[in-house]
């Protein structure tokens, strides 16, 4: 008997995968399915300007530029002393007393250098502290490349005296 109801049983699971197939709906893409729109994104609206930085950070700037101006004067006034003492100690040994006396021209050089980078560095913090805030930095990145400019002469100097030296 186990037989026949194993039969039995066999025959409906049959029948059952025998069934219509136009009952289930067809895996193939539907119309609704397929992508036929075009997207043309708009062009992005322009940011709006950025409000200016407050006059006291403004104000501020002239005198930074002046500080580096009067430090790049000392420099250029210490410049040709130094370079004379630079030439004089050529072939010198380290430690002599040639040597020691253009090495101490030339770390004056950088005592002036040194206060025009005071001013570089102040300009940076403002810089920083309005780019933070919001406001438009333009005006002091004005100002800070004149700044580099200054002290990139300086820097070619010092590099030119230091490389004669020998340090």
């Amino acid at each position: 008997m186990n037989r026949a109801v194993a039969a039995f049983v066999l025959s409906l699971s049959l029948a059952a995968c025998a069934a219509d197939r136009g009952e289930y709906p067809s895996l193939e893409r539907r119309p609704m399915e397929r992508i036929t729109a075009t997207y043309s994104p708009s062009a992005p609206a322009a940011p709006a300007p950025l409000p200016p930085p407050s006059s006291a950070v403004t104000g501020k700037l002239d005198g930074y530029i002046a500080q580096a101006r009067a430090a790049d004067a000392k420099f250029r006034q210490k410049e040709a002393r130094a370079r004379s003492l630079v030439g004089s100690s050529a072939g010198a040994t380290l430690g002599s007393e040639s040597w020691n006396v253009a090495t101490v021209a030339v770390s004056e050089l950088e005592a002036a250098r040194g206060e025009a980078m005071v001013a570089l560095t102040e300009l940076d913090l403002l810089f920083n502290e309005t780019v933070l805030a919001g406001q438009d930095a333009s005006a002091i990145g004005a100002a800070r490349d004149t700044v580099l400019g200054i002290i990139g002469y300086e820097d070619r100097v010092l590099g030119e005296l230091r490389s004669k030296l020998g340090s």
